[in-house]
């Protein structure tokens, strides 16, 4: 484990929210169910739009460096007022809150990211927030692999480049391959 588990939970939340179009209330219900968030929900519009002004705010993570994300984080938490606490629940072990459970959904994920964010700065970790590799993809990542050597995001773009590169190299087989129809000029064929 790169970092402790609610920290990775969070950073894996934070890149999936940005990467995530949430078009309605039922999407951002699948996300916030998918990703085991849990406090009061209001299920609103209201709700819903203010989760997503977050996506861009959050995506410029990935865009800036240390300096300038230690002072949008601290700007974040100076905003949100964390009062950072050890709880259990839900099966989950210890693991910090800093808001309260019925704090509205945007301050507490915007709350978690910062909190997160804390860590990946403390530990010099910033080359982990990455932004997938494959050239026809804008997504952004984590790489919580321990020998951080995560390219693509989760959205299948692993797959596509290797299966683009795999048709690249069959066709320069193709086209270093000599002219069919016999065996090449030399080979001790008998005409």
């Amino acid at each position: 484990m790169v970092f402790a588990h609610d920290t990775e939970a969070a950073l894996t939340t934070l890149a999936a929210l940005v990467n995530t179009a949430l078009p309605d209330l039922p999407a951002l219900d699948a996300f916030l169910g998918e990703h085991r968030f849990t406090g009061s929900r209001a299920h609103t519009l209201a709700e819903l739009d203010a989760v997503r002004a977050l996506r861009p705010r959050f995506r410029r993570f990935w865009a800036i460096g240390e300096d300038e994300l230690v002072e949008t984080v601290n700007a974040l938490l100076r905003e949100s007022r964390p009062l950072p606490q050890l709880v259990r629940h839900d099966g989950w072990g210890y693991h910090l809150h800093a808001v309260p459970p019925e704090a509205p959904v945007a301050v507490r994920l915007t709350v978690e990211a910062g909190m997160a964010l804390v860590d990946v700065v403390r530990t010099g970790a910033l080359d982990r927030l990455r932004t997938c590799a494959h050239p026809d993809c804008a997504n952004v990542l984590v790489d919580l692999s321990k020998n951080r050597s995560k390219r693509f995001c989760d959205l299948g773009c692993g797959n596509r480049a290797a299966a683009s590169a795999y048709r690249a190299r069959m066709t320069a087989r193709r086209q270093d391959a000599p002219a069919s129809g016999g065996p090449p000029a030399g080979a001790g064929g008998k005409p």
